[in-house]
C-alpha cells in the first residue's frame, strides 16, 4: 500500500515530465501549479500556493467553524500567531501537485485478492506529506508501509513539523465534527508550532 500511494503521489509529477519533454515548459508548469479538486464538499478554489491555498481552504474553514461553534479564544490567539509561522515550514521546498485520497486512516483501507484497496475519499491535488497526517493517526499503519512509501518519496528537511500542521486539519475538523474531545489535540499542536 505504502509503494502504491507513493506511485499514485508521483503520477502528476511524472506527467509533467513526460509534458515537459514534448511540449516545453507550459505543460510543466500547468501540471505543477494548481492544488485542489473541483467535486469535494471541502473549499477547493484552484490555487498555485499550497500554502496559501492549505491555510486559507483548510484550516481556515476549520477555525471559522470552532470560533462559530465554541468562540474558544486560545485557538483563535494560537490560529493568528501559528498563520505567521506557516510559511517558514516550507521554506525551500518544492511542492508539486500530487492527487491525493484525502482521508487515507486504517477504515479506509481493505485487501482483496488483487491487493490493498483504499475507499471513501475526499480527494483533491495537494502536498503529498499531507496524506501521511491522518495516516498515523487512529492506530495508523505498519511501519513497512512507511519504509516503502519513503523509499519511493523520502523525507524532505522539516517533515515533522508539516505532519504535525497537517494533522491539525484532522483534529480541528474532529473538533468541529465530533466534539470537545479533540479540542486538546487541536490546541497542542498548534501550541508546539507556534514554539
Amino acid at each position: 500500500l505504502g509503494a502504491q500511494l507513493a506511485d499514485l503521489h508521483l503520477e502528476n509529477k511524472k506527467r509533467g515530465e513526460t509534458l515537459l519533454k514534448e511540449a516545453g515548459t507550459v505543460g510543466m508548469a500547468l501540471l505543477n501549479s494548481a492544488f485542489a479538486f473541483a467535486v469535494t464538499v471541502q473549499v477547493n478554489d484552484w490555487q498555485e500556493d499550497w500554502v496559501v491555498f492549505y491555510a486559507r481552504q483548510r484550516i481556515q474553514p476549520q477555525m471559522d467553524m470552532v470560533e462559530k461553534e465554541s468562540g474558544d479564544r486560545e485557538a483563535l490567539q494560537l490560529w493568528s500567531a501559528l498563520q505567521l509561522k506557516i510559511p517558514d515550514l516550507f521554506r525551500d521546498l518544492q511542492i508539486i501537485p500530487a492527487l491525493l485520497h484525502g482521508d487515507l486512516w486504517g477504515g479506509n483501507v481493505a485487501e482483496d485478492s488483487s491487493g490493498p484497496v483504499i475507499f471513501d475519499p475526499a480527494s483533491f491535488y495537494g502536498h503529498s506529506e499531507y496524506e501521511l497526517a491522518i495516516a498515523g493517526m487512529f492506530g495508523g499503519f505498519s511501519s513497512s508501509f512507511y519504509s516503502a512509501y519513503h523509499g519511493k518519496i523520502p523525507k524532505a528537511p522539516g517533515f515533522e513539523k508539516r505532519l504535525q500542521l497537517y494533522q491539525l486539519f484532522h483534529y480541528l475538523n474532529h473538533w468541529n465534527h465530533f466534539g470537545s474531545g479533540y479540542k486538546g489535540s487541536s490546541l497542542n499542536i498548534m501550541r508546539n508550532l507556534v514554539k
